[in-house]
């Protein structure tokens, strides 16, 4: 990729005419494979010749991220990291263990715009959106580092993906490439605030991933105060998005939803939930929430959530706590780039 963001999608040929200097095609497929194994130098590319390395090294650059700090979960093995950009900007990705596989959650913005009042990832707003090549870099650099394969990946770090929707669709088309990663659509988990045209375009493109929506209330003043998103677009507009989604791709939604003491966690809360969400293909996912100091909201208590499970289920929609990983190091999005900054 040029740093020239005119030149992003340049090719082998483009270089080639551009430098002066012949590339072969077959010099493209050892390229890729260096680059799909992760370098941070051309220099670490072996058998491709000096002189393709410095025509590389002067019209393109990689777009790997570079570690800036890496915390270990004591508990449960989980690993956060910090990475550094190319342009110094920083964005989070964390590698958690599963029994069906290891799993990322990356970033795919840097900072977020969507003002979520609850989250760490859209205190200082949005910066820029990340290349399809700096989201794909984050699944490699962490294979990399770990040396074990990815099989699975949730969009549900830094940023909202269908805020920066050309280049995550790109990213979708490379980290399935069997030539590459080779990361099926069908392990990826694409996490939206509620972005309604962009859901409907998504559905019309009838990828086989896994759409979740954040939801975080069932009645549309609580999203409201809760979420800024839901201003433009009201609770009635996304659900018939999200019915859309689900009747274009055959696929469930499963919705997000942050437990908060006293805003989202009544008996009635529940109630309104499972009216709101019936008759469709969906699961909720309770999510404790994670304290953020620059907020005031705290997370509700163990037998509230037992409560509100219990109501969900009477009225027949599947519903689960997510279990917490690497509480020992907030794991959770947007918290170590915010010390970051503000340091």
């Amino acid at each position: 990729m040029s740093q020239n963001s005119d030149e992003l999608a340049k090719t082998l040929q483009e270089i080639s005419e551009k430098s002066g200097v012949k590339i072969e095609k077959f010099r493209g497929g050892q390229i890729y494979g260096w680059l799909v194994k992760g370098v941070y130098s051309f220099d670490e590319m072996l058998n491709v010749p000096k002189s393709i390395k410095n025509v590389l090294d002067e019209y393109c650059f990689l777009a790997l991220p570079q570690i800036e700090k890496k915390l270990v979960s004591k508990i449960d093995g989980t690993v956060k990291y910090l990475f550094r950009l190319h342009d110094g900007e920083f964005v989070e990705s964390v590698f958690m263990r599963y029994e069906h596989g290891n799993t990322i959650c990356v970033s795919t913005q840097v900072g977020c715009r969507m003002g979520c009042t609850f989250c760490a990832s859209t205190l200082t707003g949005l910066t820029r959106n990340l290349y399809p090549s700096e989201i794909l870099g984050q699944v490699i650099a962490a294979m990399r580092d770990m040396g074990e394969r990815i099989s699975n990946i949730v969009m549900m770090g830094i940023g909202e993906p269908l805020d920066n929707y050309d280049n995550v669709m790109k990213f979708l088309e490379l980290v399935n490439d069997e030539k590459g990663v080779n990361i099926g659509h069908r392990h990826i988990s694409l996490s939206t605030c509620g972005l309604c045209d962009k859901i409907r375009q998504l559905a019309d493109e009838k990828k086989q991933i896994t759409l979740s929506l954040s939801l975080h209330a069932s009645d549309a003043e609580t999203r409201k105060k809760l979420m800024p998103v839901a201003r433009k677009y009201d609770l009635d507009e996304l659900i018939e998005s999200c019915r859309y989604y689900i009747n274009k791709t055959g696929r469930r939604i499963s919705f997000e939803y942050a437990m908060i003491a006293g805003e989202n966690d009544s008996h009635a809360h529940a109630e309104r939930l499972g009216n709101l969400l019936s008759g469709m293909i969906c699961h909720v996912n309770l999510i404790p929430l994670n304290d953020v100091k620059e907020r005031s909201y705290t997370k509700s208590s163990k037998k509230a959530i037992e409560d509100f499970v219990k109501i969900l289920e009477k009225k027949h929609i599947t519903a689960t706590v997510r279990r917490k990983l690497g509480s020992d190091i907030n794991a959770s999005c947007g918290q170590l780039r915010a010390e970051n900054e503000s340091k």
